[in-house]
């Protein structure tokens, strides 16, 4: 399973290149953070990687790969629905008794500092609590590929931090991860860095940030 990205490059009609000659492999068991000033085509990359949009010049192509979500900037729930029946519900419609799916529901909510507010409605959550769980409930959902747009662009610096110390723990064997993010903390959060900053692209591979 990967994504293999050549030579790639997008514009909007009568607007400058977002981006050229763009080459990545985006493998499993990574968190690519997806840095770039506003304006440098982050979430047109995402949407691309998605196979939303066609590129201008270049490939996308998705391997082995039929299962992507997609968590956005502000987090969407079912106002009266628990915690617990966000991460619960992909397990069930998977098959799982309703038993089973709620433990494994409870062991995500444990896993992103959840547990406390597993019974409590989705809109009695805070901002960062609301936007973990829907990491949670993505993760619940195993897709293959999982694109996360600025998750701490609405969340002040200490629920930032809640979000950005759930994203050190997204990493998955069954799942390619990219993170578009205006915030170091969450670039630093992540295991790999992909800039767009200045219109050419460069893939700076590395290690989480101590």
């Amino acid at each position: 399973m990967r994504v293999d990205v050549r030579t790639l490059g997008h514009q909007f009609p009568d607007r400058p290149w977002l981006f050229r000659d763009l080459d990545l492999v985006l493998v499993p068991g990574h968190v690519y953070a997806l840095t770039g000033p506003s304006g440098s085509g982050k979430s047109t990359l995402l949407a691309l990687l998605a196979g939303w949009l066609a590129p201008q010049e270049g490939t996308v192509e998705r391997h082995e790969i039929s299962d992507i979500s997609w968590v956005f900037q502000n987090p969407h729930g079912t106002p009266r629905r628990t915690a617990l029946d966000h991460v619960a519900l992909p397990f069930l419609a998977r098959g799982a008794p309703v038993h089973e799916a709620e433990q494994d529901g409870l062991s995500l909510l444990v896993r992103f500092g959840l547990a406390d507010v597993a019974h409590q409605q989705f809109r009695r959550l805070s901002g960062g609590e609301g936007q973990r769980l829907m990491l949670a409930r993505a993760i619940a959902a195993r897709p293959q590929l999982l694109l996360v747009d600025e998750p701490t662009a609405q969340l002040d610096l200490s629920t930032a931090r809640e979000v950005n110390d759930a994203i050190t723990r997204l990493a998955s064997p069954q799942t390619i991860i990219v993170i578009a993010t205006h915030d170091p903390e969450t670039r630093d959060s992540c295991t790999d860095h992909v800039d767009l900053a200045h219109h050419q692209p460069a893939f700076l591979p590395g290690t989480r940030a101590r």
